[in-house]
């Protein structure tokens, strides 16, 4: 963009004003642009085809992902929820329970809310049935949370 007369209006520069920085700046963002849309499907691109520079089709994406701050927000006092109200059934495997919690954990990651390894440790022991009330003192009594 080129600035023009006192009413300071900004146009765009011909392609013979582009100076190197220009240049670079321009493949720069065509090849952010190419990355992102080699990296979406269909139904991604119909949303981000109307945006030009790489920034908007980023923003667009991150918005459409993660929602704004209050909607992450939300989710992630949602999954905390979750979280705290987790409770192995009776009738699920180890397995099925620890797939379940991980997502939980998972989602919890992505949104930017970490949960130390120890704190994670602590509700697996005590969300487990009283069948695995040895195992949970045997690791208890040995101090090894992490």
């Amino acid at each position: 963009m080129k600035t023009i007369g006192e009413a300071a209006v900004t146009v765009p520069k011909s392609r013979k004003e582009y100076s190197d920085a220009d240049r670079k700046a321009i493949e720069k963002n065509f090849r952010a642009k190419k990355i992102l849309v080699c990296g979406i499907g269909l139904d991604e691109y119909n949303r981000i085809s109307a945006c030009q520079p790489a920034k908007e089709i980023w923003e667009a994406l991150q918005t459409t992902h993660e929602g704004t701050t209050q909607i992450k927000q939300s989710k992630i006092d949602m999954l905390t929820t979750e979280y705290q109200l987790f409770r192995m059934k009776d009738d699920e495997s180890i397995q099925d329970m620890h797939t379940l919690f991980t997502s939980i954990i998972n989602e919890l990651y992505s949104l930017g809310e970490i949960i130390p390894r120890n704190k994670l440790t602590r509700k697996i022991l005590s969300i487990l049935p009283g069948s695995w009330e040895s195992k949970v003192n045997a690791i208890t009594e040995a101090n090894d949370l992490q």
